[in-house]
């Protein structure tokens, strides 16, 4: 399987959000306003960078049509395609498939069936504000700059030689 067609939202320089501590987050989707797709046969995602005050939709990407199950090479194409992304929501997700998610860092959720990516996003930008979960202030930290103090530890270990 291979990707049929993706498509990247482009900003000149000053219209950029600032978004500093935005995470991407994809949404199984065939509309662009519900998710409705099973992660494993999604015929397209959508993705976007969240941070607590604003959202952003980065790219939209599409596949073929593909069976749920007896297909573990579909997974791949759509693996490559969420990297960087801290969660991907869907309206359901295999074992296997949560297995290789998992191990890439990106956290899957299941969501009610005519679920809108506009509520999640409110959702997660709510959950943001307020005090994030487990997988969600994990996935903040990793999109954090650098520490401060990183170059006090690397003097400590002798690289100022």
């Amino acid at each position: 399987m291979s990707l049929a067609r993706r498509m990247q939202v482009l900003h000149a320089p000053d219209q950029r959000m600032p978004m500093e501590t935005a995470i991407k987050v994809a949404f199984a989707t065939t509309d662009m306003v519900h998710v409705n797709q099973h992660f494993g046969s999604a015929k397209s995602f959508a993705v976007y960078a969240v941070d607590p005050e604003q959202s952003e939709m980065l790219e939209a990407a599409q596949f073929g049509e593909l069976a749920q199950d007896g297909n573990e090479d579909k997974l791949s194409v759509k693996i490559q395609l969420l990297e960087g992304c801290a969660a991907v929501y869907c309206q359901a997700i295999g074992a296997s498939a949560i297995k290789q998610i998992v191990a890439q860092g990106i956290q899957p959720i299941k969501v009610q069936e005519g679920a809108t990516i506009k509520d999640l996003i409110g959702d997660l930008q709510h959950e943001m504000k307020v005090g994030p979960s487990t997988w969600l202030a994990k996935a903040i930290n990793q999109h954090k700059g650098p520490s401060p103090d990183r170059f006090n530890a690397m003097e400590d270990e002798g690289w100022d030689e």
